[in-house]
């Protein structure tokens, strides 16, 4: 069994590139992985942690050594005025050595006061493993790793542990430490168990749309309040939006958002509520990726006009609508909303991916792929469409 510590991971090269002129922050949920994929970066490294006391003061007095390539700050943004603090480091001492800040946590959001760092740093996030991953790393068949993501979801220590009693109990104490330490760090709430309500209603709802005053009823308190704790979730990465799409397309009118989770073990549901939440992730890894690397600007959304016809997924980079997703368990006929919206949609690439699939199909422009084999073939550098072309977009692994 592979080991988390020696796994490489697909942001290597990427961050060592950036970290020979700029700033890096990584950041990504908890325990995915960030501070081990800093520790393989560079050989000569010094790691501190904010959330250590003894690291804590060596990182107010300055007094780490300099002597080394790589030093690496961990959960920086818990430190008052932190990015006017690493700017002072930046603009004094440059980069040497190189500077890396990761958190778990959305560090453009947590700023804590202080300077702009504008023009000193680029960003990556991190995400849980895909099949891609998984299949470059850990060379698992394409078949099997979906099969193990609906199991143990894709958070590298229990997808490598392999074990659902071992996933059990990993993820209450994720879920505990990310409640009790790092929201109670970063935020004013003192309601901790309706948070830890909201999102056990949440894993049982992936893939429906959010009514924020059912939740709000649910929960007895107030529809404000509810949409101030789901932005609390998603700035800790536990959940991510997946919003409507109403640009040019008639009688969209819908505005309510689908939540998923970045661990998709943590899913309550059926099947196509796991696949659902699994391919939600791997798209918007993908999507990150571009954003990060390139600087274009993505979005993933969902289409849902006011007769209910829905598509799962649509991909945009820099507003272009590039890719239409359905996702199915068992349905092998195209689904009719794929043609009604792609009458609105022509430069986009439609695709139907089904779990139980035997054969692959083709029917005018739209597509049929079994899941495991999309998602292991996705590429969004391979995507080539006579009225949109994206360049110079390098491949996530």
């Amino acid at each position: 069994m592979i080991h988390n510590s020696c796994m490489k991971r697909y942001l290597n090269k990427y961050i060592l590139e950036d970290l020979k002129e700029k700033i890096v922050f990584l950041s990504g949920p908890r325990q995915v992985g960030k501070t081990t994929l800093s520790k393989q970066l560079i050989s000569s490294y010094v790691y501190l942690n904010y959330d250590s006391s003894s690291d804590r003061k060596i990182i107010r007095s300055e007094e780490w050594t300099r002597d080394t390539q790589l030093i690496i700050f961990d959960e920086l943004h818990k430190m008052k005025k932190w990015k006017s603090w690493i700017k002072g480091i930046y603009d004094t001492e440059g980069v040497s050595p190189s500077i890396l800040v990761t958190g778990s946590a959305r560090l453009e959001t947590y700023q804590k006061g202080g300077d702009s760092l504008a023009g000193r740093y680029f960003s990556f996030r991190l995400h849980p493993l895909t099949i891609k991953e998984i299949c470059k790393y850990l060379k698992e068949e394409p078949k099997i790793a979906l099969e193990k993501l609906i199991k143990f979801g894709g958070f590298p220590e229990p997808y490598l542990k392999n074990n659902e009693i071992f996933a059990k109990r990993w993820r209450r104490t994720h879920t505990n430490t990310i409640i009790r330490e790092d929201l109670l760090d970063l935020e004013k709430v003192r309601d901790i168990k309706s948070i830890e309500i909201l999102i056990d209603l949440i894993r049982s709802r992936v893939g429906s749309t959010t009514s924020f005053s059912s939740l709000a009823n649910d929960l007895q308190v107030s529809i404000h309040t509810v949409k101030h704790w789901l932005q609390i979730l998603e700035n800790l990465y536990v959940i991510f939006p997946v919003r409507p799409y109403h640009q040019n397309i008639a009688r969209s009118i819908l505005k309510e958002s689908k939540y998923y989770l970045y661990d998709t073990g943590a899913v309550e549901g059926d099947l196509g509520a796991k696949l659902e939440n699994i391919v939600a992730c791997s798209l918007l890894r993908e999507l990150h990726f571009i954003e990060d690397t390139t600087g274009s600007s993505v979005s993933l959304n969902y289409i849902r006009d006011k007769e209910k016809h829905e598509v799962d997924f649509l991909l945009l980079i820099d507003n272009n609508p590039i890719y239409m997703i359905e996702v199915k368990v068992r349905d092998d006929k195209f689904s009719p909303s794929l043609f009604r919206f792609y009458k609105y949609l022509k430069k986009i690439k439609p695709i139907q991916i089904v779990y139980y699939l035997k054969h692959r199909k083709t029917k005018g422009d739209l597509k049929m792929y079994s899941v495991h084999d999309f998602l292991y073939n996705f590429n969004l550098k391979t995507m080539n469409n006579e009225q949109l072309t994206i360049k110079n977009v390098p491949s996530p692994i």
